[in-house]
């Protein structure tokens, strides 16, 4: 006969893999964060345009009217000739140091004659991109360099005007209750400095 009441404790041998696994497990969570299943979702920006939409445009019949009712307006015109639409889609993720990354780009440019006729289609993704290097100078500003002793005594007699007296008598812009000149409520009243 077992013994039985609250007395007795007995442990489930189906619990200890359980007691042991749970230590593991959380000792895993806490550690996972860092790893790419945790990681941001990527975001789709711009239009997508589908092989068969591209498909529905024929140069030489379709127009301009026809490529916006198909696909939309353009994420831009080029700057130096208007006729040629550009449409450029990305998915963009998250990197290290929350730094936005592009992982796929594809760019379509419709070009169109001067009468609205498309003439051309042409497409281009991230690997034929040109990469430009960020120059890292830094442009001369005169007077940016304060010295040691200038930044020491730059701001002694400095006049901090939010710092006020509370009496309300001290006339100037910024003195009296609510820092504005004069009562509260009497902005510009006689004798408050008049705060405008």
């Amino acid at each position: 006969m077992r013994p039985t009441g609250p007395d007795y404790h007995r442990e489930d041998p189906r619990l200890r893999p359980a007691l042991f696994t749970l230590p593991v497990v959380l000792s895993l969570a806490l550690t996972l964060p860092g790893c790419a299943i945790f990681g941001d979702a990527p975001h789709y920006r711009g239009i997508a345009i589908t092989p068969l939409e591209l498909s529905e445009l024929t140069p030489g019949v379709s127009t301009e009217a026809d490529a916006q009712a198909l696909i939309g307006p353009p994420t831009f015109e080029e700057q130096f000739d208007a006729n040629n639409w550009v449409y450029v889609s990305q998915v963009t993720k998250m990197r290290i140091g929350n730094t936005e990354g592009v992982e796929r780009q594809h760019v379509v440019v419709l070009a169109f004659d001067n009468t609205g006729t498309l003439r051309g289609v042409s497409q281009k993704d991230l690997d034929q991109g040109v990469r430009v290097a960020m120059d890292g100078s830094q442009t001369p500003t005169p007077g940016g360099h304060a010295g040691f002793i200038q930044q020491l005594i730059g701001g002694v007699g400095s006049y901090n005007p939010g710092i006020a007296p509370s009496s309300g008598a001290a006339g100037g812009a910024g003195a009296g209750a609510g820092g504005l000149g004069g009562n509260e409520g009497d902005i510009g009243a006689a004798g408050g400095g008049g705060g405008f």
